[in-house]
């Protein structure tokens, strides 16, 4: 049976210091991503970037408050984004769909098997999923806390074996990443603690950060599925957490 992968991207893994889309990135991401799909993994890619690419796209000459922005630039740049996403992994032959949830599809109901039923049938016929957050009409409440609380419910709602997130420092610090004092913490086992050294700091161009990728890995791991936090910004990263995971740094949530 296939080994079922969803991987998450976040904006600052997917964009410039100048908060524009990083396309070579983006490039690079998917070749990983059809790399993965070649070796024989089933693949789910939650990705961000959307708002980032239509903020690119149009310069308005008037104030937005933060949720016309929202709804405006990801309206734009989803279209942009899943374009470049098309044109890219079509290189590769792989058929992708777009699926745009909101945090309501996840509660039990008809919603959430109707979203379920329809990534397992483009699963099953060779497409991989893209799914994003509706951000044209998620907001305050609505909303997910970010990305990476999306990516989790997905991989449980798929019964994923792994969810990768991957972020722009190489996993959970036992202090600030950018201090030499701190180490990587390679390894998290069910029940471990490690709120002491999150820092809470939110992503420059993104809604989470460290301390959202921790809970979402807490709570996946513990219903069974492994997490790995990494860096999003290494060469060939999803190909060495498969083929030599001790080469490279990372944080993996262990389920036992």
């Amino acid at each position: 049976m296939k080994e079922r992968i969803v991987v998450k991207v976040g904006s600052n893994v997917l964009t410039r210091e100048d908060g524009k889309l990083d396309v070579t990135r983006v490039s690079a991401l998917v070749d990983q991503l059809a790399w993965l799909r070649h070796e024989g993994y089933e693949v789910i890619l939650v990705s961000s970037g959307a708002v980032a690419c239509g903020r690119s796209e149009l310069a308005v000459d008037h104030t937005l408050d933060s949720v016309e922005q929202r709804q405006l630039f990801s309206a734009i740049g989803q279209v942009k984004l899943v374009g470049l996403y098309y044109d890219l992994f079509r290189e590769f032959h792989i058929h992708i769909g777009q699926v745009l949830t909101m945090k309501e599809n996840f509660m039990p109901g008809e919603q959430y098997d109707n979203q379920q039923a329809c990534m397992n049938v483009m699963l099953e016929n060779g497409v991989l999923p893209i799914v994003n957050e509706n951000d044209t009409v998620c907001v305050t409440e609505l909303m997910f806390t970010d990305n990476d609380e999306l990516s989790g419910l997905i991989a449980q709602m798929m019964k994923a074996d792994v969810l990768i997130l991957l972020s722009n420092i190489d996993g959970v610090y036992t202090g600030d990443p950018r201090l030499p004092k701190s180490e990587l913490i390679a390894e998290v086992s069910p029940g471990s603690d490690l709120s002491q050294y999150i820092q809470t700091e939110k992503s420059t161009h993104g809604r989470g950060g460290m301390l959202s990728k921790y809970h979402t890995a807490s709570t996946i791991s513990a219903s069974g599925i492994r997490v790995i936090i990494a860096n999003g910004r290494r060469d060939h990263i999803l190909q060495d957490l498969m083929t030599k995971p001790e080469m490279v740094p990372h944080t993996e949530f262990t389920t036992k």
